[in-house]
């Protein structure tokens, strides 16, 4: 029960102020008239106007409400790091178990308890780091002000929104989980390219920075960073921490350049999740260059040179042999218009220039001596890339077969030659083989049962080594793909693919095929046999392995924390197997299948939550110090819990204080008058009277 004076004029304030003052002049002009009455008259007044205010004694049924305690416990990833888990789980429990002893002490004033648990709620692909103060704000928003008691931060310091509150209705401690004087290094790349010329240097920028006690930051050895690309060491350096430092790495392939630095681990670091970095510059070549010999004109000579003109990063250099040295028809050769065949500065002091060197229908006429084929079979081993469509010759003594490329050919020309309609066939293994899988789906096909024209010539070919991807007449081998070396070579049986490119018989994929022969033989990324490569959409994390040979079974994950995954590849289609993994954590996960390897990165590669490792209280010291908190550090223990009145000191050596609010809610009013209307006005008229009276004698 509690009781108060209440007012409820019968005038408004402004009337009740004017009214009295005029009666105070009245009585204030008899007093100093020495009127016998005024003082009766005061009185009379003093009545009237108490009951014009209408006094009431208001009473009213309380009941107390208990105060609200918010116990917020970090669970980022951030806590992961060391004990940090264990000691929040002991924190909450013993948090809870003090609430319960003090309500068990103080059963008329209970305290209530609120659990916040602080997660990644988007999942690893979001990164906003800890909320912390936000979970806190978003639950006290659900309670009224005057019963908050305070609130416990469970956390290792790590607040990413600490700028959001600067103050609170009850005191807030913050229970330190980590360790005092811990420290961490950290791996930062501040700049690295998207894109690189293949076979030039692209450079990047890095620094490696240290946080924790500058004594023992003092006495660490020097920042040692490894650096790899595509898994192979590229070298190492040492760095000086807090300065940033530049490195060069050549880019010598075309599509994902995946770039790894290590950073060597110090012994007691906090956490090695911020010792790593990658990223991906992308190899793109300036021009590709395509040497293309026609042994002379044919109906097919356009097809090459449509197809390579209509590609706009390949740079064509075209030659026809229309005059052989063994062609004599008397012409004088000042009335020639014809360019004399460029073979020393072709063959020999420029062929490593040239990506692809193509021979269609090519024929030894004493155009190419051999010394200068020898250098082309070194230009191969060394990794160029050879294309020979062969044509009828290639089955006789004109054959390049009879001559020093024969070392890196992969079939051998038996002499005899089909000339007989046949239908192309991709075999078995050419259906897994990037360059003709999938060829069957082009110009209206069926799996199985391609509409494709027919060919009408093929030379007879020995398969010596590498693949045969397409058969010809009775299943002979019609093209065959092979490495040499660092580089590849591909021999085409016959000369009539430009047959498909006229319609002849409903034509057939001749762009697609010859395209991709072309870019696989320029070892173009996405035409590799043997590839293992990852996108990542969201949390899922979808890998993709291409090969002709294995047959792999699973693919092993491992996530930034260390934490293993084995996951099952399923079969996409022929040469084609597909694994898909939910991630759980951001950062950087190695994919490996016991025989390719490869990096995918979910949410950012460098997290928010390992920017700043080591467990401190500096993020959160301001609110801690305006609502009278302070920090405690769960390595000496749990602090003991008390309750202190509201506006008091709330930390102390081994305590954290929660307030008493005293909060009520009003449950019933009853209004009492003092001055009830009737009475007053008739004692006020009884003064007027008597003071009338007291005048008249």
């Amino acid at each position: 029960m509690n009781a108060a004076l209440a007012f409820d004029p019968a005038l408004s304030p402004l009337l009740l102020f004017l009214a009295g003052a005029v009666a105070l002049l009245l009585v204030v002009y008899a007093a100093l008239a020495r009127s016998p009455a005024w003082a009766l008259r005061a009185l009379g007044f003093g009545a009237l106007f108490l009951a014009l205010a209408n006094p009431s004694l208001v009473r009213e049924v309380r009941r107390g409400l208990t105060d609200i305690a918010f116990i917020v416990v970090d669970e980022s990833e951030s806590q992961s790091i060391g004990a940090r888990t264990a000691q929040a789980a002991e924190a909450e429990a013993a948090a809870l178990a003090a609430i319960e002893a003090l309500n068990a002490r103080d059963p008329e004033n209970p305290l209530e308890h609120r659990v916040v648990r602080v997660r990644n709620e988007g999942g690893p692909v979001t990164d906003p780091g800890t909320r912390l103060l936000s979970a806190l704000t978003a639950a006290a928003a659900e309670v009224p002000q005057d019963r908050i008691a305070g609130a416990l931060l469970v956390t290792d310091g790590q607040a990413h929104d600490a700028d959001l509150l600067e103050s609170f209705p009850g005191p807030v401690n913050a229970l330190l989980t980590g360790a005092r004087g811990e420290f961490d290094r950290r791996l930062h790349v501040s700049a690295a390219p998207a894109f690189g010329i293949v076979g030039e240097d692209v450079t990047f920028r890095f620094r490696v920075e240290d946080f924790g006690p500058e004594a023992r930051l003092a006495a660490l050895p020097a920042a040692r960073v490894t650096i790899s690309v595509d898994g192979a060491p590229a070298g190492e350096t040492a760095v000086a921490p807090g300065r940033e430092a530049s490195l060069t790495i050549p880019i010598t392939h075309g599509g994902a350049n995946i770039v790894e630095l290590a950073l060597e681990v110090a012994e007691g670091e906090a956490t090695e999740r911020n010792n790593r970095a990658a990223f991906t510059v992308n190899g793109v070549r300036d021009r590709l260059r395509v040497l293309l010999v026609s042994g002379e004109p044919h109906s097919g000579e356009r097809t090459w040179r449509n197809l390579l003109k209509a590609d706009p990063s390949v740079d064509l250099v075209h030659f026809t042999i229309l005059r052989p040295p063994t062609k004599q028809d008397g012409t004088p050769v000042f009335e020639l218009s014809l360019i004399a065949f460029p073979t020393r500065e072709l063959f020999l002091e420029k062929v490593d220039e040239f990506d692809l060197i193509i021979f269609d229908r090519y024929r030894r006429r004493g155009v190419l001596p051999s010394p200068y084929i020898a250098n082309i079979a070194r230009y191969v081993r060394d990794g160029g890339a050879v294309l020979i469509a062969a044509g009828p010759w290639f089955a006789g003594v004109e054959s390049l077969y009879r001559t020093p490329l024969a070392e890196i050919l992969p079939v051998a020309p038996t002499g005899g030659l089909i000339e007989a309609p046949y239908l192309p066939r991709v075999t078995e293994p050419g259906a897994r083989h990037p360059v003709t899988a999938g060829l069957d789906l082009f110009n209206g096909g069926a799996p199985g049962a391609p509409v494709w024209g027919r060919w009408m010539r093929q030379i007879e070919m020995e398969r010596l080594s590498g693949e045969v991807v397409m058969a010809g007449a009775d299943e002979r081998p019609l093209l065959v793909l092979d490495r040499v070396g660092e580089g590849r070579v591909a021999v085409l049986g016959s000369d009539h693919a430009w047959l498909w490119s006229r319609g002849y018989e409903g034509g057939g994929p001749q762009a697609e095929l010859l395209r991709r022969l072309a870019h696989w033989l320029m070892k173009e990324p996405e035409l590799e046999e043997e590839a293992l490569s990852a996108v990542a959409e969201g949390a899922r994390l979808t890998v993709t392995r291409r090969s002709v040979k294995e047959n792999p079974e699973r693919l092993e994950i491992v996530a930034p924390s260390g934490a293993r995954s084995v996951v099952p590849f399923e079969a996409a289609g022929p040469g084609l197997w597909r694994a898909v993994f939910e991630a759980e954590e951001q950062g950087l996960h190695l994919l490996s299948d016991g025989a390719l390897s490869s990096i995918a990165a979910i949410g950012p590669p460098a997290p928010v939550e390992f920017e700043r490792a080591v467990a401190s209280a500096e993020p959160i010291a301001a609110l801690l110090t305006a609502t009278r908190g302070g920090a405690h550090w769960l390595e000496d223990g749990p602090p003991d819990i008390r309750r202190v009145g509201e506006g008091r000191a709330a930390s102390g050596r081994g305590w954290a204080g929660l307030a008493r609010r005293e909060a009520y809610a009003v449950e019933d009013v009853r209004l009492t008058p003092l001055a009830p209307g009737w009475l007053m006005l008739l004692l006020s008229a009884g003064l007027m009277v008597a003071a009338w009276r007291v005048e008249g004698r």
